[in-house]
């Protein structure tokens, strides 16, 4: 298949497909808000479906709008987060919460423009928020949609590491010109690439538009582009930025460094990686060697501070990806 060929039998097969397989997430319902969805795209960038869906409803329940995420300290923000991962994204989401309440009259605003104007907010957000929670007709481009027209249109077992111009401008080029259609289309690409379509082991027998899959006509040939290296966990700051932040959401109350050194034994590693914190914006240093998360109540006439009366021990060290939904 070409990138020319035959894109109204494309759309007709996977959105079949779709009607069929899709899952019932909650933020594809009718009843789903703006608000919703860009809460669910935020939280839903490298984290798997199964892990945002519960803290999705109960971000929802506590903060239904933006204007009331906006009024929460941003540490219950973080807290709130919970084991989601990457936990910037959380003060970037309350960050885009205040722009939405004080610029945009409380309203997640319409336009991929204004959405881009968000904190935090970048094109795949934005067009993604524009096409599922207003039914906009954009180019909505995850790594998802990506493998599927790597492999069903240029034939390639993967997508080139980073995004391309020539990607963007095939899956405009693909993209219905109704606007509920196209809508429809972008969520139904990302579906097929979560659920079948997958990164290491497609389930090609099961694929609506296997017959048309430009990889599997040629019979599948290997990836020959860069390696592809997978992202480490154990052993890493991450790891030891995940744990310090554990103890942290954990605790009402300021923690102690002798209190995460539990998380973290080693000296080094946990210097630096509270260091990446607090230059993150994560974690607020306080006074005689304490912690907390941003913006939460401290002791009266407290200050904070990176540093204390163990500050000499520190060695300074100030240098610190979507399923489909």
């Amino acid at each position: 298949m070409t990138t020319a060929a035959a894109p109204a039998l494309l759309h007709a097969r996977v959105l079949d497909w779709y009607a069929a397989h899709a899952r019932d997430l909650p933020w594809r319902r009718r009843d789903a808000s703006p608000w919703g969805v860009l809460v669910s795209e935020v939280m839903l960038q490298q984290t798997p479906v199964s892990r945002v869906e519960p803290v999705w409803h109960a971000w929802m329940q506590r903060w239904p709008t933006p204007s009331a995420l906006a009024g929460a300290a941003t540490g219950e923000a973080v807290r709130a987060w919970g084991r989601l991962g990457y936990p910037r994204r959380a003060l970037r989401l309350h960050a885009a919460a205040v722009a939405i309440r004080d610029e945009h009259d409380g309203q997640v605003p319409a336009s991929e423009a204004e959405l881009l104007g968000l904190p935090g907010v970048g094109a795949y957000t934005a067009a993604a928020v524009a096409a599922f929670a207003f039914g906009h007709r954009t180019t909505v481009v995850d790594t998802n949609v990506r493998r599927v027209l790597a492999r069903t249109v240029s034939g390639r077992q993967h997508a080139a590491p980073s995004l391309t111009r020539a990607e963007l401008d095939l899956a405009a080029g693909l993209v219905p010109e109704e606007a509920a259609t196209a809508a429809r289309w972008s969520v139904a690409v990302m579906e097929l690439g979560a659920l079948v379509c997958t990164a290491r082991t497609p389930v090609c027998a099961e694929c609506p538009v296997a017959r048309l899959c430009a990889w599997q006509r040629a019979g599948r040939p290997a990836y020959e582009g860069p390696p592809r290296r997978g992202q480490t966990w154990h052993g890493t700051d991450r790891q030891a930025r995940g744990a310090l932040m554990a103890i942290l959401r954990e605790s009402t109350s300021p923690v102690t460094r002798a209190s995460l050194r539990s998380a973290v034994p080693d000296d080094l590693r946990r210097e630096r990686c509270l260091d990446s914190l607090v230059a993150d914006g994560l974690v607020e240093p306080l006074a005689r060697g304490r912690f907390r998360l941003p913006g939460e109540p401290g002791e009266q006439g407290e200050q904070g501070e990176r540093g204390g009366p163990e500050s000499s021990e520190r060695a300074v060290d100030h240098q610190a990806g979507r399923d489909a939904g």
